[in-house]
């Protein structure tokens, strides 16, 4: 009984004394603890170079700690393997600062790409494309090549591609950056539907506005190191 109830309570992520350095540099990040509940959304804040970017990549399974451990799935990535690697990934959706789209495909294809990797069928790939392509207003650019997009418009296809496979944890860093009010209120609420869902979410963002909007608490980096800030109480 008591295991059962340890699997429940686990951390879908887990770091535990972490360090981040590049080479010979001095660290980025020093000693961070960090545990985040299945089902939680959180924004992540701190100046430009206070390793945001660096945190979201381990949590992507992109970068390895300098020192420390990092389970996520309760996995430890130091010891999982290549393929535990692989599959671990597959439940984590990543919005990238720039795009990383295959810029020589539509952004129909671009978005159907992890639903392919699943070996969905094509009749429920494009219902679920479209679907959500019409949702991020991209329904009139489905076929256009990425390439020839703006980048407000990469940044929708970039989401959408993001979100489309339903990821247990969903992790975007400056996700409405390049893109009006009206888009970036429609993509939050897209994340909250996620959240609402199961879906783990950690947002990197500089928005003060964001952040006073929707009240959710913050990972925040200042000097190498992280403190949560709670979410503020809602003023009736």
């Amino acid at each position: 009984m008591d295991t059962n109830k340890n699997m429940l309570t686990e951390p879908i992520v887990d770091m535990q004394n972490v360090c981040i350095r590049y080479g010979e540099d001095p660290e980025i990040l020093s000693n961070i603890k960090l545990s985040l509940d299945k089902g939680s959304f959180h924004f992540l804040t701190g100046k430009s170079g206070a390793g945001k970017t660096s945190l979201l990549s381990m949590m992507y399974l992109a970068l390895m700690p300098s020192r420390g451990t990092v389970s996520v799935f309760g996995s430890n990535i130091g010891y999982a393997s290549r393929h535990t690697m692989a599959m671990l990934r597959r439940k984590i959706g990543v919005v990238f600062q720039d795009f990383r789209l295959l810029e020589h495909l539509s952004a129909y294809d671009n978005v159907a790409v992890p639903l392919r990797i699943r070996g969905m069928g094509e009749n429920e790939i494009k219902k679920r494309v479209k679907e959500l392509l019409s949702w991020v207003e991209l329904d009139k650019s489905m076929d256009k090549i990425c390439s020839t997009l703006s980048g407000g418009e990469k940044q929708r296809v970039a989401i959408a591609r993001a979100v489309i496979n339903r990821p247990e944890i969903l992790l975007a860093d400056e996700p409405t950056g390049n893109v009006d009010n009206d888009i970036a209120s429609k993509l939050m609420k897209l994340f909250v539907e996620l959240n609402k869902l199961g879906t783990t979410v950690v947002i990197a963002t500089h928005s003060k506005d964001l952040i006073a909007e929707y009240n959710y608490p913050q990972i925040h980096l200042e000097n190498k190191t992280l403190k949560i800030i709670p979410a503020l109480r809602r003023v009736s």
